[in-house]
């Protein structure tokens, strides 16, 4: 399986839960080069959250 770690060359949002029982944990990198990581199911949601609220045409290249 191909490692889908976000990457500043890769931008992205990758989210993994491998139990019903075991903590989500989630990593997020834009292309403006900020990112963040998450652990635990409301930090999780949090992260994806925010970076679906901030991402798009909204937020170019140059971070603002």
């Amino acid at each position: 399986m191909a490692d889908l770690t976000p990457t500043p060359d890769r931008p992205g949002l990758h989210v993994s839960k491998p139990s019903p029982n075991a903590p989500a944990t989630g990593s997020a990198v834009c292309h403006c080069g900020a990112k963040a990581t998450a652990t635990g199911d409301n930090q999780v949601r949090a992260l994806v959250e925010g970076y679906t609220a901030n991402r798009g045409a909204a937020h170019d290249r140059t971070g603002r």
